[in-house]
């Protein structure tokens, strides 16, 4: 048997096996398969709030928005004002959280960096000093829900096709106040009577760092007038202490109950001032207990 003649037709079939032919019998060349392109995994968000003080007390409304950052952890990690892998992308609630266009992981292996923050701001020039302010006038739900600021970090997020949670924590102070009828006074007089409620020297802007969920006052100190519901005056402070002065004024039918006082109001407590009024003493009875106890009575009487 000739070897050459075997070994040569062997190769013949070889080539034939790596072609194919098309209509007119040529042979073409069939091309190697490409291997599957890897698909990256959409990013979704879901968040808690973790105090609840919204005028709903049950979380975010409907068309509420907030701003998202993304950054990938590939050594430095710091959260920056531009150039992260997602730059203040605009979620809004619509029983989920919606971005304005849809964002991905930048693979499936490369952990990330999330922070969130409410309420959303379309033009950011620093995240470590965002301006953030609440309003004078909170006496409407519309004015108490504009000055909640709100803000989440999540660290260390392994590429996911399940929505990242968020908790979202209060970085506003909430005042609660509450009045009782006290000498001179009773509940249905005073249910009755003409009432007004202004916090004053504090102020009503900051700056917000989004990276250390941080707002810092700043400006001139003015009045915020609360919202009344349920029997119970809210507004929302920026963290700050106050040097002594009228901290509370309640106006009943025209006349004014000052009540001077010092205090520093703490990112995320909700501070209870029980007002007693009383006619005798011509002043405020005052006994203020912090949202989490801390077992000391504040109360004073202004006079």
């Amino acid at each position: 048997m000739n070897i050459r003649f075997l070994f040569s037709t062997s190769l013949f079939v070889l080539a034939l096996s790596s072609c194919n032919s098309n209509e007119s019998g040529e042979l073409q060349d069939i091309p190697e398969p490409t291997p599957p392109v890897e698909t990256k995994k959409e990013i979704k968000i879901s968040t808690d709030v973790a105090t609840l003080t919204r005028v709903t007390d049950t979380g975010f409304d409907y068309s509420d928005r907030c701003g998202l950052y993304v950054v990938n952890r590939k050594g430095d990690d710091r959260l920056l004002t531009t150039g992260n892998h997602v730059d203040n992308m605009r979620f809004t609630y619509n029983g989920t959280w919606t971005p304005d266009t849809p964002i991905f992981w930048l693979d499936n292996e490369t952990h990330a960096d999330f922070y969130f923050y409410y309420p959303y701001q379309q033009n950011i020039t620093d995240v470590a000093g965002v301006n953030v302010s609440v309003k004078n006038d909170q006496s409407t739900e519309a004015g108490y829900k504009a000055s909640e600021v709100l803000s989440g970090v999540v660290r260390d997020v392994a590429p996911t096709e399940t929505a990242v949670k968020i908790l979202a924590v209060h970085l506003m102070s909430q005042v609660q106040i509450v009045l009782a009828a006290g000498n001179g006074f009773t509940e249905e007089s005073l249910k009755a009577a003409q009432v007004a409620v202004t916090l004053n020297g504090v102020k009503t802007a900051g700056t917000l760092d989004i990276a250390n969920q941080t707002v810092t006052a700043k400006g001139e100190a003015s009045s915020v007038r609360p919202l009344l519901a349920n029997g119970v005056y809210k507004a929302l402070i920026v963290p700050q202490t106050v040097e002594e002065c009228n901290l509370i004024t309640v106006n009943v039918d025209g006349r004014d109950f000052n009540l001077p006082k010092a205090f520093t109001f703490e990112a995320g407590k909700s501070h209870k001032f029980t007002v007693t009024l009383s006619k005798t003493s011509n002043g405020i009875n005052v006994n203020i207990s912090g949202w989490e106890t801390d077992d000391v009575d504040h109360g004073g009487i202004a006079e």
